[in-house]
């Protein structure tokens, strides 16, 4: 009786939770939308590097994220929640102060690897910490304000990094991760250590294909437009991954401990999550790119003022995500990711029948940002609260670490398709950017009426069950050139 008590005393507080989970994926999110502008900045720092190779500081940390989101889904089970946030937050706030104090390219590279590797450990983790440390109560609450963080992140990116780069230069947009990071690690100490798991580490090579398998297909299609789609090295690409991704499945029917818990996808449910969010994540990530991008070229806007144009809806779907979460998001995420890819929709119609070479930021641009802005926060949450309740709570750390790695595919091929129909140089004619809000609306259309079949709750663990092993999830992490 006295052990449970103690154990019970030990157990850290609502809010204490939620902040050392919201501020993973923050950290995580702001780092990917300040990067996008620190590029331009870093001409002058490194003078014999070309647009091109500055642009991998972006790609790089999104196609590692990508790569290693399932894997590292799988290695909560066996390491446990504290202890892949401790080494996920480590590595991503050691590689933060890396990148600020790099003197080279090559090195700023490899140290923006090394964050995404971090990143895709530490957000599973960061979910795990809310689905195990909070009361099935408040489950939904949190989750809500774990997806909030993420929007918020993304509304404070681009006018924070703009003030940063002005005010100080490229590398304090790094820096500025590092205490962040410090703190975050000292708060994780109140996290009780899970009981020590008997299952070894998952199948090395199964873990090896799918993170190579994956980190290729995605390299393919974020490179694909730059490096033309029948060029050898895309067309390698997409074989290789596929090969490696096929021989991760065929390993994980037969291996006692997979890389990849294929059995998963026997749950009509977890499937069509899967689906959704590769549907949701290219209309997403296309949705924040072309948005700055017209904001910039056909308005003439600058970076720091597209920014703040598109923040009133990044803050609306903060606080959307919180209300959804703190009510809807378990009981109905079906009607939830309906109406809130509907809202999306219907943002994207508007845009698109409606854009002009002829600024209408008050009547038109900022509520139609404002209501795609609802549509996403509300779809965000939804889909949070059905991946990772659609299991049992063993394998929730599978399963949402393969749900947001589906996603981060998804939103590669949305940015990709955006590429290749926009025209290569600037452009001041609405047209392109119309057709690419077409595509949006089809397929966030896709998103919303496969949605609907998450109505059903097999598979999914009663409510008053408290996850009994650790656990893990992921979040979108904006892929390459996004910035809200």
């Amino acid at each position: 009786m006295g052990h449970s008590l103690d154990k019970a005393a030990r157990k850290p507080s609502y809010p204490v939770v939620v902040t050392l989970a919201a501020g993973a994926i923050f950290l995580s999110i702001l780092d990917a939308t300040v990067a996008n502008l620190a590029v331009t900045d870093m001409r002058d720092s490194f003078p014999d590097a070309s647009v091109t190779d500055l642009t991998w500081v972006i790609s790089l940390y999104a196609i590692v994220f990508a790569a290693f989101l399932a894997p590292a889904g799988r290695l909560a089970d066996v390491l446990g929640r504290r202890r892949l946030y401790i080494i996920g937050m480590g590595l991503f706030t050691a590689t933060s102060l890396l990148c600020a104090l790099a003197p080279g390219l090559p090195v700023l590279l490899v140290a923006r690897a090394l964050q995404g590797l971090g990143a895709a450990a530490m957000i599973p983790a960061s979910l795990a910490v809310v689905l195990a440390d909070v009361t099935p109560q408040r489950r939904g609450a949190a989750i809500g304000l774990w997806s909030a963080a993420a929007s918020a992140a993304a509304a404070a990116g681009p006018i924070l990094g703009g003030v940063l780069i002005d005010a100080v230069g490229w590398r304090s947009v790094f820096f500025i991760n590092v205490p962040l990071g410090l703190a975050l690690l000292a708060g994780i100490k109140v996290v009780r250590v899970p009981e020590r798991t008997t299952h070894g580490l998952p199948d090395v090579f199964g873990t090896l294909f799918l993170a190579a398998g994956t980190a290729l297909v995605v390299l393919g299609v974020t490179q694909g437009q730059e490096w033309q789609w029948a060029d050898p090295r895309v067309l390698g690409c997409f074989a290789g991954g596929l090969v490696l991704l096929a021989l991760a499945l065929l390993r994980a029917r037969t291996h006692p401990r997979p890389a990849i818990q294929t059995r998963l996808w026997r749950s009509r449910v977890f499937a069509l999550a899967n689906l959704v969010s590769f549907f949701f994540g290219a209309a997403l990530y296309a949705w924040l790119l072309v948005g700055a991008l017209f904001l910039v070229d056909v308005w003439g806007y600058s970076r720091m003022a597209a920014g703040l144009s598109m923040s009133p809806g990044a803050v609306l779907s903060a606080l959307v995500a919180v209300l959804v979460g703190r009510s809807l998001s378990r009981r109905c995420p079906h009607l939830v990711v309906f109406f809130g890819t509907s809202a999306l929709v219907g943002a994207a119609l508007w845009l698109a029948l409606t854009l002009s070479s002829h600024a209408a930021l008050w009547s038109m641009w900022i509520p139609v940002g404002l209501l795609a802005g609802a549509g996403i926060g509300a779809v965000s949450t939804g889909l949070s609260s059905a991946a990772a309740l659609s299991v049992e709570p063993a394998d929730f750390a599978g399963a949402t670490g393969l749900n947001m790695a589906v996603r981060q595919i998804g939103g590669a091929l949305g940015i990709a398709v955006l590429a290749a129909i926009l025209p290569a140089q600037t452009s001041s004619s609405p047209t392109p950017y119309s057709h690419v809000v077409f595509f949006i609306c089809a397929t966030a259309a896709v998103a919303g009426l496969l949605g609907l079949g998450l109505a059903s709750r097999r598979g999914r663990p009663r409510p008053d069950t408290a996850p009994s092993t650790p656990v893990a999830a992921a979040a979108p992490v904006a892929g390459k050139g996004v910035e809200l």
